[in-house]
């Protein structure tokens, strides 16, 4: 028995090593994304016997096991690509594994793929889990940002003051190449050039394995790539016009940058480096009206005044990949850089005065003064990151990540009221500082593999650690000495320190005409906050600790090959940044305050959502998603009166907030040379809750629509327009108002498509509309009316020449803030 057992065990042993694994990777020529469930079938290449076939894994990998000796070819195909041959194939004796080279499908004519459109590059391609807008589409944006891109998509929106929002939430999460960032999204998005991006995927209903954070979900943007070896460089100079009009601001606009990407790909190695330097000033003036009650005295301060911006940006990132087969893949990754972003609002306050009874009509008194007030915000930081990711024989798939970010956030806010029209005349000048360095580290496992016939299993861990002090310095001048001296009330030393532990499981796969994912993400987060005055008389820790699970799931069905309905739930959470918490207060400007709360709460969110997608012949689509969304700790920043003429913005969990909308979006193809694609989100938005023992219930429907109609006159000339339009939406204690935004654009390409010339009007306005305004207003009737008018830069003329010194497309890839943008 034991003879036989042992003749078995050899026969099996050299059975397998006179065999080999064949394996390799199908992914799509132009974009370089994974074909999950492309076809790939084995055939012997003396007589085109097939030998077997497979389907490739959501990463577009396929294994093709017990190989014996011989030549072969594959067939590998894809539903509306070109089916493509990789011949010669030779197994040989002893031979273990057979490792092929990324293998690159077109797409076919007359072809459609994955939900939405595919001939002629969708605007818009819709999965289970996502939307997935094509950059390149939104010609207002090329030489810009990213948040050029995004204002485009039909559920995103950025207002007045520049602030983006998904479904009418600023709580949102960005993911880069599919990893999150946890600085400022906006900081980042006004960074990161527009024509490095090769599209933009937004994920309203995430799985568990995302992070849980962002209660309006996810805005995944991908970096251009490329599918064969070789050197690409691009370099890309934008330069604007003077300002049209001027504002009376004390200095002029510029608008210039210079980004340039320079990638190698050469047999395994990837190298890319990159640069760039963005000058992006805005003019714009701010015109209000405020009266607070205190002591039954009315006082009011009428102002108008210069409201600008400077922004300075320049970055430099490295990033090299090694990939020594198709099994293995390292990257390493360094970004460093500075950025800083000035606010000045030099406001006169005219007409102001006092009168008591607040009823009555006779003035104590009547004065003007005028405010000098400057905010520098600025902050250099230093990025390193470290990955790995491995797919074993039975295409299960290993990946581990390291990430380390140091930054030293900042920058003084300078207030000085004066005399006016004497302003050697000093009322009171007033500086504060802060620095606030801060480190971060995250490190991420996450393991794939196929246990069931019917799915595939993920599962991970991960860690991450947020240190964040600041150092907050508020001074006085004395006007009899001098002498700048501490004021202690608005004074502080704050150290925030977080820690989260969180493990997931996730199930998805397909199945006749049902795709699925079901996961749980179990979460365990330490968050300690100490608070310091200057004068040693507090020192308190407030700890807020919790274990959470936060389920998510995804359901699609479809109806026939041109229609699909979805359905999806998401559990989320929105964390507090340390700014929000900083209960000392913030001189913002003459008028205002801001502080936060020690003891502010994250928000927590339930997401559900229903929606459909219906493709057309002609190269129309269309698709509509309804959604409820339920905030428990509502975080929102209301006002209470300091004193008779300084309003004291503070952030507070003030109760519940419920969205129940409908997003719709369309691609029309009336002609060959004309397309439009027009999406809208229309919401009803309530509030209800306290503050300061008093009941807030608001409610308000919202809607904002982004169009998007572009005419081509030859294969190197279109003129593209654009529209996107906010509507007015309720705020805790008042509301915003409507902003709108036209623009044109002109694109043409020169020899041979190497040089790509866009010439941009944006914020077309021509003196005839109201182009780039927003009102804030907000209220406590019997304690205070505020109301405030943002006028910003309009008919902008901006040029930005792109040059590539060869035909190949960009794979840069570089790694961004984890961290410090969520706190600039």
């Amino acid at each position: 028995m034991r003879l036989s057992n042992a003749l078995l065990f050899a026969f099996l042993f050299f059975g397998l090593q006179a065999s080999a694994q064949l394996s390799g990777r199908i992914q799509d020529a132009s974009t370089a994304e994974n074909l999950e469930y492309a076809t790939v079938a084995l055939y012997r290449q003396k007589d085109s016997t097939l030998v077997t076939g497979v389907v490739c894994d959501q990463d577009g990998f396929f294994v093709i096991s017990a190989i014996k000796p011989d030549v072969y070819y594959l067939s590998c195909s894809f539903i509306g690509y070109r089916t493509k041959y990789v011949e010669n194939i030779v197994c040989e004796k002893g031979a273990d594994k057979i490792n092929l080279e990324t293998i690159t499908l077109e797409i076919g004519p007359n072809q459609l793929g994955e939900v939405v459109v595919r001939a002629e590059s969708a605007t818009v391609i819709n999965k289970i889990d996502r939307q997935v807008f094509e950059a390149s589409k939104f010609q207002n944006a090329q030489g810009g940002t990213v948040t050029d891109v995004l204002r485009n998509l039909p559920s995103v929106a950025v207002n007045g003051l520049g602030e983006i929002s998904v479904r009418g939430s600023t709580g949102f999460v960005l993911l880069l190449n599919g990893k999150s960032i946890q600085g400022d999204a906006t900081v980042f998005l006004n960074q990161l050039p527009a024509n490095s991006v090769e599209r933009v995927e937004v994920i309203t209903a995430p799985s568990a394995k995302y992070d849980p954070e962002g209660k309006a979900g996810l805005l995944n943007i991908i970096l251009q790539k490329e599918a064969m070896a070789g050197t690409f460089t691009q370099i890309n100079v934008r330069g604007g016009l003077p300002s049209i009009e001027g504002y009376g601001n004390a200095e002029a606009s510029r608008r210039y940058g210079v980004d340039v990407t320079h990638n190698i790909r050469k047999e395994q190695w990837n190298f890319s480096f990159g640069a760039n330097y963005q000058r992006n000033d805005l003019a714009g003036r701010r015109e209000g009206d405020v009266f607070t009650i205190l002591n039954d005295t009315l006082t009011r301060f009428p102002s108008d005044g210069e409201r600008s911006f400077d922004e300075v940006n320049f970055s430099g990132r490295f990033t090299v990949d090694y990939q020594p087969d198709t099994l293995n893949l390292f990257s390493l990754g360094f970004y460093a850089g500075e950025r800083q972003k000035d606010r000045t609002a030099d406001i006169l306050y005219f007409d102001n005065h006092a009168i008591t009874p607040a009823n009555g009509t006779e003035r104590l008194y009547t004065f003007q003064y005028f405010n000098e007030n400057l905010r520098e915000r600025k902050g250099d930081f230093i990025l390193g990151s470290l990955d790995y990711a491995h797919t074993f024989q039975d295409r299960s798939k290993l990946s581990a990540s390291l990430l380390y970010e140091y930054t030293l956030l900042g920058g003084p806010t300078t207030n000085r009221n004066l005399g006016f029209p004497n302003t050697d005349l000093i009322y009171q000048d007033e500086f504060n500082t802060n620095d606030n360095p801060l480190n971060g580290f995250r490190f991420q496992l996450d393991y794939a593999w196929k246990p069931f016939t019917f799915g595939t299993l993920e599962t991970g861990y991960q860690y991450r650690i947020l240190d964040h002090t600041g150092d907050f310095v508020y001074e006085r001048r004395n006007n009899t000495t001098g002498e700048f001296e501490l004021v202690p009330e608005f004074s502080s030393e704050v150290d925030l320190t977080r820690s989260i532990h969180s493990a997931y499981a996730q199930l998805s796969g397909k199945k006749g005409k049902w795709d699925y994912a079901a996961g749980i993400r179990l979460e365990a987060m330490d968050r300690d906050f100490d608070l310091r005055d200057k004068t040693n008389t507090i020192d308190t820790t407030y700890t807020y600790n919790f274990v959470k699970p936060f389920p998510s799931v995804s359901l699609q069905y479809a109806i026939n090959e041109r229609t699909q309905l979805k359905t999806a739930y998401s559990r989320r959470i929105e964390r507090t940044t340390t700014f929000k918490m900083n209960p000392f207060p913030e001189r913002e400007h003459s008028e205002t305050l801001e502080q936060g709360d020690a003891t502010l709460l994250p928000e927590f969110i339930d997401l559900v959502e229903l929606g459909i997608t219906k493709n057309f012949k002609g190269d129309h689509s269309l698709y509509a998603t309804a959604y409820f969304r339920n905030v428990e700790n509502l975080v929102n920043r209301v006002n209470t009166v300091f004193n008779d003429t300084i309003l004291n913005r503070i952030y507070s969990n003030v109760g519940r907030g419920r969205s129940l909308g409908l997003e719709v979006g369309g691609q029309f193809k009336p002609t060959k040379n004309w397309s439009n694609f027009i999406g809208g989100n229309f919401y009803s938005y309530d509030i209800a809750g306290t503050f300061d023992n008093r009941a807030l219930n608001t409610h308000s429907f919202v809607y904002s629509v982004n169009a998007n109609s572009t005419y081509t006159f030859s294969p190197t000339a279109s003129l593209q327009f654009t529209f996107n339009y906010l509507s007015a939406q309720n705020t805790a204690q008042g509301e915003d108002s409507r902003f709108y935004s036209p623009n044109l654009t002109f694109r043409k390409a020169f020899l041979d498509n190497r040089l790509l010339a866009t010439l941009q009007w944006q914020n077309m306005d021509m003196g005839l509309l109201d182009t780039n305004e927003q009102r804030i207003t907000t209220e406590r009737p019997g304690e205070f009316f505020t109301t405030t008018n943002y006028v910003y830069e309009v008919d902008m003329i901006l040029l930005n020449l792109s040059y590539s010194f060869n035909k190949n497309t960009n794979k840069a890839k570089f790694i961004e803030s984890e961290f410090g943008k969520r706190e600039f």
